[in-house]
């Protein structure tokens, strides 16, 4: 119906990221879709170094997380975080969020190598810190951060401590 009255890209990326978020929180899988669309939307419209693009790409991730696309949102922060760094500065809450998301992609990756858990634990640690540091102890980014680290340093625990397959 927006697109019939004309409104603005944007105007009609923001409907389609509502609506996604929407269909997230059912537990449909269109929502996936719709966020994969709104990236894309916005990196065609306001270029890589926008954002609006940052937010969208985080939005994505976070779905793939949901959906355990886990390689797809390494592929994704891995390109997008240092733009993000560039432009908005590693300070930034929305560098943060994909630091946040790319190690959660590592270590929650079933089929992930003990050095990519490693690489979560390690990147969980710096982010938290610095997040402390920049946030505070009570910001709901800094818990989050504190949450995802004890449950990234369980796994490595538990990797760590489990015997190989075949040795005696």
């Amino acid at each position: 119906m927006k697109r019939r009255f004309g409104v603005s890209e944007r105007d009609m990326l923001t409907a389609q990221n509502n609506l996604a978020s929407t269909y997230e929180s059912l537990g449909r899988p269109e929502a996936l879709r719709l966020r994969k669309d709104v990236y894309s939307g916005s990196l065609k419209d306001f270029g890589e170094e926008s954002r609006t693009t940052f937010l969208a790409a985080n939005n994505y991730a976070s779905s793939l997380i949901t959906v355990q696309r886990f390689e797809e949102v390494r592929t994704l922060v891995r390109r997008t975080i240092p733009v993000a760094q560039r432009v908005l500065g590693k300070n930034d809450e929305t560098t943060f969020r994909m630091r946040y998301h790319y190690a959660r992609a590592l270590y929650r990756d079933a089929g992930a190598s003990l050095d990519d858990v490693r690489e979560a634990v390690t990147t969980l640690q710096d982010t938290e810190r610095t997040a402390r540091r920049v946030f505070g102890s009570a910001h709901p980014l800094t818990t989050g951060f504190e949450v995802e680290l004890q449950a990234a340093k369980a796994v490595l625990s538990a990797r760590e401590t489990t015997p190989l397959a075949g040795a005696t």
